[in-house]
């Protein structure tokens, strides 16, 4: 069968990191006084809501760069294994938690067993999808947090209602452990490791690969510390902390917008989940285009234009429900949708022995915008009494995050004869390319 690493490859990782995705966004129900009792029991406020949504990301932090490093010179397969171990003993603690405290030195330590899975799976995804394949890809596997929201916030909504968010979260943190295995066995690191692949694409996609990583080697060797102070770099992170800003924002407090509307836990579980269920599909058109243009930078501006103008006009006309609540459905793709796009410039545009330390500088300190969002949402709600300003503040981020897109650099275009899209599937975009 053709093109299995579509099959083998995409869905294993994407599973995979949904789970992760499980256990950030399950909070986000749990903290909802409406439906769950989780505020009330540690006496917390919504300061204290962002502070304990948000500090996951202090922990993520501590080993993206280790996890980015050891994925490029020791095993992605074996680095993210090692993660899945720590971070479901992390998660199930969590609904262990009798105090505020308790519960966020949990989610730190979460944070930080979670922090090298994403630039570990980069590097991964990098081994196996050449430049032509690589946003969608991406995007595929990052199809993960938008259905991990869709997937999981009914079946949230119901356990809360069921067995409250104690148990909740320790049976939803338990999911790690059972895909382990399936992980050990599916995933490799290199085609030339795989026994499943047929021997015309190994040697296709080894002779293809190798030839995108000498193009992108410098003429002459350059210090490490040298290649992270190139101010890319910087406007890379930028875009990215307010790219997580308006991510996590957005997702720890859209359920405020819901209250007094009568909704049940699991009518909340399910309105939660809409929003998340159309980014999957702005997600693989937006992707699916930007491989298809081999262009990215535009296509990280116009979703982050959508996601501002949506969040601000969503504000503005919320008093009516529904015209909000649509509009909202337009926002929260943009920081999703940009991800394969964003994410597959440094792959394309720097060496391969620095690109996984930049993805984990970039992913580790970008991601600080998971704590900023929520944090600075809940002070402004609990100083406004309204969620207006903050969404609003998180609209004008998307905008300038929007303007700051097209100062990353652009990517030479591969020839249509040199590398051929595949489909998932075996399906063909071109002519046939292999040697």
């Amino acid at each position: 069968m053709r093109e299995q690493r579509w099959l083998r490859i995409i869905p294993v990782a994407l599973i995979m990191y949904t789970i992760s995705y499980v256990d950030r966004t399950n909070v986000s129900l749990a903290l909802d006084p409406k439906i769950s009792t989780m505020m009330k029991d540690l006496l917390m406020d919504d300061r204290m809501k962002g502070e304990a949504a948000g500090i996951f990301f202090f922990g993520y932090v501590l080993l993206q760069i280790p996890g980015g490093y050891w994925a490029s010179r020791w095993s992605a397969r074996k680095v993210v294994s090692l993660f899945l171990i720590a971070w479901g003993v992390c998660a199930a603690g969590c609904g262990l938690a009798r105090t505020f405290g308790q519960f966020e030195v949990m989610r730190f330590f979460l944070g930080v067993a979670e922090s090298g899975v994403f630039p570990a799976t980069l590097v991964l995804l990098a081994n196996w999808f050449p430049r032509a394949e690589r946003a969608r890809a991406n995007a595929y596997w990052n199809l993960c947090q938008p259905l991990a929201v869709a997937g999981s916030a009914p079946l949230t909504g119901w356990l809360l209602g069921v067995y409250g968010w104690q148990k909740m979260l320790m049976l939803e943190g338990a999911l790690p452990f059972l895909w382990l295995p399936i992980w050990w066995f599916f995933i490799r690191d290199h085609p030339r490791d795989a026994k499943w692949i047929s021997a015309e694409e190994r040697n296709y996609l080894e002779t293809t690969l190798q030839k995108e990583v000498a193009g992108l080697e410098p003429a002459q060797a350059m210090p490490l510390w040298r290649r992270l102070r190139q101010p890319v770099i910087f406007v890379m992170l930028a875009i990215y902390f307010l790219h997580n800003c308006a991510a996590y924002g957005c997702m720890t407090f859209f359920t405020a917008g819901l209250k007094g509307r009568g909704f049940s836990a699991l009518q909340y579980g399910i309105l939660f989940a809409v929003p998340y269920a159309v980014t999957a599909l702005v997600m693989v058109l937006n992707s699916w285009h930007s491989d298809k243009t081999q262009e990215r930078r535009g296509h990280v501006a116009a979703v982050y234009v959508l996601s501002g103008t949506s969040l601000i006009l969503g504000v503005l006309l919320s008093q009516y429900f529904w015209v909000s609540y649509a509009l909202m459905c337009l926002a929260i793709p943009g920081p999703f949708a940009a991800m394969a796009p964003f994410w597959s410039i440094p792959s394309e545009t720097m060496p391969r022995n620095v690109m996984g330390l930049v993805i984990g500088v970039v992913n580790a300190f970008g991601n600080l915008g998971g704590f900023a969002g929520p944090y600075i949402v809940g002070w402004l709600m609990k100083e406004y009494r309204s969620s207006a300003i903050p969404f609003n503040a998180l609209g004008v981020g998307m905008l300038v995050a929007a303007g700051l897109a097209f100062l990353l650099p652009k990517a030479a275009k591969t020839l249509p004869s040199a590398i051929t899209p595949l489909a998932v599937g075996g399906s063909r975009a071109g002519p046939r390319s292999y040697p």
